[in-house]
């Protein structure tokens, strides 16, 4: 008999703790081209944990990226590669229909650059956490979801994504890591959905700072419905994604570091 699944946040949050000791920032960063610049990366890069560097696709470039990879190094920042759709123009957020195949083979291509300056850099490759639109098909096109996960066992790093179930289930049967992310930047659905930045509420530092406590302290979130959202992380910390390229980015990571801090010093201090 098939398990009706109700919410996509049902699901164990395990393997979060395999990689994380405490709650931790991720950012996707270097999301410029050439001298047009998106988000304030060298602010932003001493406040976070993590960073999805962008690889070239959807924005980056290979100067961005080895100015990231470096700047990442000066500031202790794990990294991970950032890969998207071919598409500067929508920044990788309008729908593409495009072949399982090449997606594999793109986001092979774009992180194997993105590990280039890593290796000259003596850092490891993290993980893969797909941008934009191709992280929206990952979810929606079982195909693609295998495509990705097929690229990340290539090298050897976890995939990060949204907590979802279906995610989890198919990365255990294929043999790779999954590390669930929650976002507080953009909106949920009370059926455990990621709600497209554009289709989302404005999201301010003080609504960043209180969602993030609520998600810590009681394992749910509010979605755009004003409707409660458990998200069943349990006892596992949760790697917290923001983006760089909203107009609040930098107050919004200031007081989601704030309120992780907070978090982190009473339940793993």
């Amino acid at each position: 008999m098939t398990k009706e699944i109700t919410s996509q946040l049902v699901g164990s949050a395990d393997l979060n703790s395999k990689y994380m000791d405490k709650y931790e920032i991720v950012c996707d960063m270097g999301e410029g081209f050439g001298k047009w610049k998106m988000g304030p990366d060298e602010e932003i890069m001493p406040l976070i944990d993590v960073a999805n560097v962008a690889c070239g696709f959807h924005a980056g470039d290979y100067n961005i990226m080895k100015k990231m990879v470096k700047l990442a190094k000066e500031c202790n920042v794990k990294v991970g590669s950032h890969p998207g759709l071919p598409d500067m123009m929508g920044f990788g957020r309008r729908k593409w229909a495009i072949d399982p195949e090449d997606i594999y083979n793109m986001v092979m291509y774009q992180t194997g650059a993105l590990k280039a300056f890593l290796d000259a850099e003596g850092m490891p490759l993290n993980h893969i956490k797909p941008h934009g639109e191709l992280y929206f098909y990952v979810e929606r096109d079982i195909e693609v979801m295998k495509a990705v996960l097929r690229a990340a066992k290539v090298f050897g790093v976890p995939v990060v994504g949204a907590k979802n179930y279906n995610y989890e289930r198919i990365a255990k049967e294929m043999g790779v890591d999954l590390i669930q992310e929650l976002y507080v930047d953009t909106d949920w659905s009370v059926e455990g959905k990621l709600v497209p930045v554009a289709q989302s509420r404005d999201k301010n530092p003080e609504i960043i700072y209180e969602s993030i406590i609520e998600a810590g302290t009681y394992d749910k979130i509010t979605s755009f419905d004003n409707k409660d959202v458990p998200l069943n992380f349990g006892k596992n910390p949760f790697m917290l994604c923001l983006h760089s390229d909203m107009p609040t980015a930098l107050g919004n990571i200031k007081a989601a570091r704030k309120a992780l801090d907070e978090l982190n010093a009473k339940k793993f201090s």
